[in-house]
């Protein structure tokens, strides 16, 4: 007999950002659709990240890429800028969200701090990719995101299939042999799960840097995650029994409260605060909270059950490796009881690690066995103690402390 605990059923509904009826479930649809007939600022939809590229004055293109397993995956591209408009030959970076993100996240901290435009701004050609199931991200050729087997896959997947998919057309549209690489969190999980089991794309990396990488995840202090991992078996066999797979992304009801309850001067910010502070680590010095409307507009931005689960195994076991079908699971896709590990020391391109003392996802202990496996990596602490893992995307001086390194980094590979 299948045995959950009580509290676990009662809570996953609002872990997973969805209701626990069909009818609930149905009522953000709902809400979304009555809100389109809203003129109010409150209830419009936020501006796509191609819309916020051209509000900046920068050349914005939008492509699709299908992937070898059917996914079709939006990325935006910042072709140009007001000091290096468009033109052939520009070096390539493709830059690659983490979990429950999308691509907006690299954009929406405008010119100054957003490293998409500063690199468009030192003449670089930027990609922004989005990977399967997130917001910009949700078609498929021949699934719909009802069908369950849509939402059968994890950050593997993401690895072997999206990101080569997507330096594949990145460098064909472009005519370039190779690109830069640039990851958060999630983005750095799926970028050496590409490295180990699809190594012929290292010949086409010419450097990778990753922030906050999401690999090795034992010591990780994030609450939920600590408290949700010892019981992730249990929690999947509930996920299939009550037919829910996402991670939902928010809804206008979602965005629109965001936008009243996380502004400045608004009573209830305090509360926005505590919820990304639980989540990736206590800073208010160095997170920027007049971002919190604007992040809430764009994120959650959707997932798959299965991409946490894999996070929640390998906290659970210590280990970088495959995802953990079971006994039966395991022995018929893998041929042993035990998934494999990826294979790190294969990976001979340059990588360059990103990490803070204070990330609840990332433990420096995490990062430095990473580091030691790696041939050839080099790793950089932020100085700042307090430094959280979000910071990488909206620290107050993440532009003097992380891009700019990355910058002179590049530049050095470029020349």
């Amino acid at each position: 007999m299948l045995k959950i605990p009580f509290i676990f059923c009662c809570i996953l509904p609002v872990i997973l950002g969805v209701p626990l009826t069909k009818d609930e479930y149905e009522l953000n649809e709902v809400l979304d659709v009555a809100f389109d007939d809203f003129d109010s600022p409150l209830f419009r939809n936020p501006p796509t990240p191609d819309e916020l590229i051209r509000q900046e004055g920068y050349t914005a293109e939008t492509h699709e890429v299908v992937t070898e397993d059917g996914y079709i995956l939006q990325v935006h591209r910042i072709a140009g800028s007001p000091k290096h408009p468009a033109s052939k030959n520009k070096p390539v970076v493709l830059l690659q969200h983490g979990l429950l993100d999308c691509s907006a996240s690299w954009i929406f901290t405008g010119p100054q701090k957003s490293l998409a435009f500063i690199l468009a701004d030192w003449g670089y050609d930027v990609w922004t990719g989005n990977s399967r199931g997130s917001r910009y991200s949700r078609k498929h050729k021949y699934l719909a995101t009802s069908n369950p087997d849509y939402w059968s896959f994890s950050w593997h997947e993401i690895g072997v299939y999206d990101l080569p998919a997507m330096i594949d057309y990145a460098l064909n549209h472009t005519k370039q042999k190779k690109l830069f690489y640039v990851g958060h969190s999630q983005g750095g999980t799926a970028f050496f799960v590409m490295a180990s089991e699809r190594p012929e794309y290292q010949q086409k990396i010419q450097a990778s840097f990753n922030f906050a990488p999401a690999v090795f995840m034992s010591r990780a202090k994030n609450v939920l995650m600590r408290m949700l991992a010892p019981h992730v078996n249990n929690l999947m066999d509930l996920v299939d029994l009550i037919g829910i797979y996402e991670f939902k992304p928010s809804g206008k009801l979602i965005q629109s409260l965001g936008k009243k309850m996380c502004h400045d001067d608004a009573i209830l910010q305090p509360f926005c605060k505590i919820i990304i502070f639980l989540f990736d680590g206590f800073d208010k010095e160095e997170f920027n909270m007049t971002l919190l409307p604007t992040i809430a507009q764009y994120d959650p931005a959707g997932a798959s059950t299965m991409q946490l689960a894999h996070y929640a195994q390998l906290m659970n076991s210590g280990k970088f490796r495959k995802y953990d079908h079971g006994l039966i699971g395991n022995l018929n896709k893998y041929g042993k009881s035990q998934p494999p590990d990826y294979h790190l020391d294969n990976i001979k391109i340059p990588v360059y690690l990103y990490y803070s003392s204070n990330d609840v996802m990332v433990h420096t202990e995490d990062l430095h066995k990473l580091y030691k496996l790696l041939p050839n990596a080099q790793k950089f602490l932020v100085p700042f103690l307090l430094f959280s893992h979000l910071d990488f995307l909206f620290g107050k001086h993440v532009d003097t402390w992380v891009y700019n390194k990355v910058l002179n980094l590049m530049e050095r590979h470029k020349n």
